[in-house]
């Protein structure tokens, strides 16, 4: 197996006294395994994540220490704290929710779900988070970290509900967040080797907005189309004048996109439909670029009005970039170096996908690192597919990172 990371590979005088967080989470490892697996074979989609919610809670009331709350922001968010006021206050966030897609046979512990799976690697944060959770309780409990830590985890990152929301803002709304001073979590990365982390200051994850829009004509028999406008025909040039957006009226130093993801008119082979409909997104890293883009798109589709025809538009904003703050992200470098004796990889932005974790960093500092969970090189997959593939070796680590992050921010002089 090709592999960056092998914690049996080195001499204790290699791992000398940063090993400690490491050790402890090792130690965990079966139950981080157990704890990933179970929520791997029950999967739950956006804000119904209820037998996981329940299952959280009792995992938390189990540890010594910790106040538990449910139902936050009447979801099925859960909180947990452990801690005295009088220190710094610090927030560990996982996310809960799993995605509509199809799970191929193969594994033990497949989803028994029809239609749901674990693809973006959720199951493993709530089992990290569950594993730091211990950790970080007991030191807090004998005194070894002087700092309140919060442990949310947060339903529907993936989906947002009838009023376009997902989870962070509900959880935000209802105060997970008041008096919180950092706030922290992580997202698995199934293109880089275990035993490697990525940090990236500032934006790291896409604006992301998703859009309907109609291109309306005028319907009639296919025979006479002399008589009708066409929809199709004037789809032609509104694509056009879209895919030209990112080309045309973009700087090329602007990190943005703009997709057409569905497109759908007609309902038979000689009628001539009055209107086509179009769905896509739109991401971007700045606010500035966003707003840009949500102007051209609308340009774009004024060629149907040139040409005869009329159209409608819907922007649903979605979640923020992520903004991860400088001063938090050395602390994270800090913690990395500490576990894995090494430096985080500093890669640029982590891509164009998007996180609602974004909420959170705009609210108060935040960090987000890519946690590397690919087991080799042959075994590269990606996010929201159904091959995805989460290498369990990650889950300690990702543990032993954020006990150490707790440790470094509770003891570092700055209180924001």
């Amino acid at each position: 197996m090709n592999c960056s990371y092998d914690p049996d590979g080195m001499n204790p005088e290699e791992k000398g006294d940063w090993s400690q967080a490491q050790d402890r989470a090792q130690n965990l490892f079966p139950q981080l395994r157990e704890w990933r697996r179970h929520f791997h074979r029950h999967p739950e989609l956006s804000f119904r994540e209820y037998e996981t919610a329940e299952y959280i809670a009792r995992v938390m009331e189990s540890i010594p220490g910790m106040e538990v709350a449910r139902h936050i922001g009447g979801t099925q968010g859960v909180i947990g704290h452990v801690g005295a006021a009088g220190g710094k206050h610090i927030a560990i966030r996982a996310d809960m929710d799993a995605l509509p897609i199809d799970e191929p046979g193969g594994i033990e512990f497949a989803s028994t779900v029809p239609g749901v799976m674990h693809a973006c690697g959720h199951d493993g944060h709530m089992a990290i988070v569950l594993g730091a959770a211990h950790l970080i309780a007991e030191d807090v409990m004998t005194k070894h970290i002087h700092a309140e830590v919060s442990f949310i985890f947060q339903p529907a990152e993936e989906t947002p509900d009838e009023k376009g929301k997902t989870g962070a803002p509900y959880l935000i709304e209802a105060g997970a967040l008041d008096r919180v001073d950092k706030v922290l979590a992580l997202h698995m990365d199934p293109m880089t080797l275990v035993g490697a982390i990525r940090l990236h200051d500032g934006a790291c994850m896409a604006n992301v907005d998703n859009f309907w829009a109609r291109i309306i004509g005028k319907g009639g028999h296919a025979g006479f189309p002399n008589l009708a406008t066409d929809p199709l025909w004037l789809l032609v040039p509104v694509l056009e004048a879209i895919n030209g957006v990112r080309s045309r009226r973009l700087s090329p130093l602007d990190q943005a996109t703009l997709s057409v993801c569905r497109i759908q008119g007609g309902t038979t082979n000689n009628v001539i439909p009055s209107f086509v409909d179009l769905e896509g997104t739109l991401r971007s890293y700045s606010d500035e670029t966003r707003e840009v883009l949500i102007q051209e798109l609308m340009r774009a589709l004024e060629v149907a009005k040139t040409l005869g025809g009329d159209f409608e538009l819907k922007v649903d904003r979605g979640e923020p970039a992520v903004l991860n703050d400088i001063g938090l992200n050395r602390t994270l470098a800090r913690a990395v170096g500490k576990v894995l004796h090494q430096e985080p990889r500093w890669t640029g932005p982590f891509g164009m996908g998007g996180e609602d974790f974004g909420f959170m960093s705009r609210r108060v500092p935040g960090a987000l690192f890519f946690l590397g969970c690919a087991a080799s090189t042959e075994r590269i997959t990606s996010l929201h597919a159904p091959d995805f593939f989460l290498d369990e070796r990650a889950l300690p680590l990702g543990a032993a990172v954020l006990l150490e992050a707790v440790k470094e921010i509770a003891e570092s002089d700055d209180k924001r």
